[in-house]
């Protein structure tokens, strides 16, 4: 691969910095520039990885955040469906109607027990 040469002027203070993390890190000048500006064309590259992985898990708990409220809307979406399918039963004479409400509450935490019992398997 060919590279492009460049010519910059740098100020001497920065020219003697350059000079310098060359020597000691056995690089050359050249690729030292070259990282430099690789990380000025590219702002993320700059991110340490503890940033990087920050903003990955902020983004994760969002999400996550997101899908526990949608599961708690289903949950309760389903338990007062159930409850009120298995405690309306039409039509109930008006004298009978407490004692289906009584055994639709049984049936009901029956149902949840057996949900219960079959996740807990899982």
């Amino acid at each position: 691969m060919t590279k492009a040469r460049v010519h910059v002027r740098l100020p001497t203070n920065v020219y003697a910095r350059l000079c310098e993390a060359a020597d000691k890190s056995g690089a050359s000048q050249a690729h030292i520039v070259e990282q430099a500006l690789r990380a000025w064309f590219d702002p993320d590259s700059k991110a340490t990885l503890e940033t990087r992985l920050l903003k990955r898990m902020d983004a994760f708990d969002l999400r996550q955040s997101a899908i526990e409220r949608g599961m708690a809307y289903t949950y309760e979406t389903l338990a007062l469906f159930v409850f009120y399918w298995l405690t309306r039963t039409e039509p109930i004479p008006d004298g009978e109607r407490d004692v289906a409400h009584a055994l639709g509450k049984r049936r009901f935490d029956y149902f949840i027990r057996q949900v219960a019992e079959r996740l807990s398997h899982e």
